[in-house]
Formats: C-alpha cells, structure tokens, sequence
C-alpha cells in the first residue's frame, strides 16, 4: 500500500506525517482523513486553487493532469513544474511525498482573529 509524507507546514501540520494512503482516492481526501484540514474552497470539484500541493515523489506515479485542472493550476499561487490540485491527483501503488505551499488563493478564508 502506497504512503503520503506530508513535510512540515506552520499551519496544517507542524511536524509533518507518514501515513498509509487510500489507493484510489485523491490525495485531498487522503489528507483530511488524516486531520490534515488543507484548503478545498470548491469541495473537491476542480473549481479553485486552494488545494494546490507540489509534489516532491511520486509526481509520475499519478495520473496525468487533465485540461480543466491544468487551466486551474495556471491561476494557484507559487506553480511549479510540480505542482498538482490535491482533489485531482488520485493515488496509486507509489509512495508519495507532498509539500503544502506556504500560501494560496482562498479569498473566502477568514484571517485569524
């Protein structure tokens, strides 16, 4: 069964986790079985940035982007070569490695009070 380490992030997960990955489930829904609680403003249907991730391993072991994901990662914060949304990228067999960009473009998001 395929893992996902998830580096550290300040926000979403300070000391970073390993854990064994839903195969056949996007990364997003992976990490918010784990508590990771990453944006996802659309609910998961391709119509935002905020679950934009990189993805340091694995890249090639996810299903390509498609069209609609492509136009929308042209619009997230810090693209990379990398870069993938969360809700699209489904795992496979391969152990994964994801980095969760310091920023992203949740308009909605309230700021702390």
């Amino acid at each position: 069964m395929a893992k996902i380490t998830v580096l550290p992030h300040p926000e979403y997960c300070p000391e970073g986790k390993t854990f064994e990955a839903q195969p056949d489930r996007s990364i997003c829904h992976n990490l918010h079985k784990q508590h990771i609680d990453i944006d996802s403003a659309c609910g998961g249907v391709c119509a935002c940035t905020t679950c934009h991730v990189y993805i340091q391993k694995g890249y090639n072991s996810l299903p390509e982007p498609d069209e609609n994901e492509e136009d929308m990662l042209d619009q997230a914060w810090g693209l990379k070569p990398n870069s993938r949304l969360s809700c699209q990228a489904i795992v496979g067999d391969e152990d994964i490695v994801v980095e969760i960009p310091t920023y992203s473009l949740n308009l909605a998001k309230e700021p702390p009070h």
